[in-house]
């Protein structure tokens, strides 16, 4: 078992990692940085190909010494390296206090009681990181109440966790969020910490036709643009532009190119991945549009998306409060952009890479992220990048 660290004498977020996917590793490291001097609680980022089960860590994550948080995903980051099988988790020096709310889809939840219930106020907290199951429902709603009842006094940094699978939505939700009581499916953990952050948001796709009416919606899913099924209207606006034929079959492999947009007054677009289309000709999104709405296919290139994780990362340095302390890169990359960019995603870590800072993170099924001044939103194909205090 082999363990890689990256900690300075200044630094105060102690990171290590391993690369096994085992379980056994995984304890080991969590051992090993709740010993370390100053650590009060812990981040957890997992692949899920390493295929934790709650039989396999519930054990491990119940016998923690410090309040944990954090979730499996398609692949995570450390340093300049996209890894696929492994596990790192990140010693945090600021106090931090978990919040989970579980079934996450369930229409009786009235998240607006809940949010208040949980975080009747903001005290000290600087910064709440959020994650998600990424395929729960009713995601968008969860962010509305933090927006309306939390507010903008603060910073969000977050995203989805789960499989990388463009059906898993509708075959099975699999647990992928760790917390002190195990690992969970179907949940968000809302987390408040006092550590200074500073966050930035861009994901460089621009208009190519539109807009679409939005006729008839249910959640996620699609049913009409402009009275006509959706996937039709879709498949004649992106047929004209890439000269390629999209069918059910290779939908996801040519859909990934070209996102929805919805406009916000004063903000920039709100990208909204299309996945999967069915026999109804209705189009599964990775989050909900309602009815009426309009929307945008945009359209971008390896130039365009890699200029806009710079601008991100320049954005989160600037509006980060705590300039003479040590800094950790937090990198939260739509998994979807990974899959545009293919062997050219390196530029877009670089873009995100500082000699002086550590740099962490992981491809998301969905963003979620504010800069305490913008409306908040559950993003889809952005990159969002967080400047955190040690």
């Amino acid at each position: 078992m082999v363990y890689f660290s990256e900690l300075s004498m200044e630094s105060k977020v102690i990171i290590k990692v391993e690369k096994s996917g085992s379980k056994e590793a995984l304890r080991g490291l969590m051992d090993e940085v709740s010993g370390e001097d100053g650590v009060k609680g812990l981040l957890v980022l997992s692949c899920d190909e390493n295929n934790f089960t709650p039989e396999s860590v519930d054990e491990i994550l119940r016998g923690a010494s410090l309040p944990l948080f954090g979730g499996t995903f398609p692949q995570i980051i450390h340093g300049k390296e996209l890894i696929r099988k492994g596990s790192i988790v990140a010693g945090l020096t600021y106090d931090i206090d978990v919040k989970t709310i579980s079934n996450l889809s369930s229409p009786e939840n009235d998240f607006d009681k809940i949010v208040t219930g949980l975080i009747p106020e903001t005290g000290e907290t600087q910064t709440m990181f959020v994650l998600v199951d990424g395929y729960s429902r009713r995601i968008s709603d969860l962010i509305e109440s933090l927006y309306i009842q939390v507010g903008l006094g603060i910073n969000y940094l977050g995203g989805g966790a789960g499989s990388i699978d463009p059906m898993a939505l509708k075959i099975r939700q699999t647990p992928c969020l760790f917390t002190n009581g195990g690992l969970v499916k179907d949940s968000a953990l809302l987390v408040t910490s006092p550590m200074p952050s500073g966050v930035g948001v861009r994901h460089g796709w621009s208009k190519l036709e539109g807009p679409f009416r939005v006729t008839e919606s249910d959640t996620n899913v699609i049913k009409s643009l402009d009275w006509r099924p959706a996937f039709e209207v879709y498949k004649e606006a992106v047929e004209k532009y890439s000269g390629k034929i999209i069918t059910k079959d290779n939908f996801f492999d040519v859909a990934k190119s070209f996102p929805f947009g919805i406009s916000r007054l004063g903000s920039e677009i709100i990208a909204r991945d299309p996945f999967a289309v069915d026999d109804n000709n209705w189009l599964t999104v990775a989050a909900e549009i309602p009815s009426e709405s309009f929307v945008d296919l945009l359209t971008g290139d390896q130039e365009s998306l890699v200029s806009a994780a710079s601008d991100a990362f320049k954005y989160a340095r600037e509006s980060f409060d705590g300039a003479s302390e040590q800094q950790t890169v937090l990198l939260i990359d739509c998994v979807s952009r990974a899959m545009f960019l293919g062997d050219e995603f390196s530029h877009e870590i670089d873009a995100a890479y500082d000699a002086d800072s550590q740099l962490i993170g992981f491809l998301s099924l969905g963003e979620i992220a504010n800069s305490g001044k913008d409306y908040m939103e559950l993003l889809n194909k952005t990159a969002v990048v967080g400047v955190l205090a040690g």
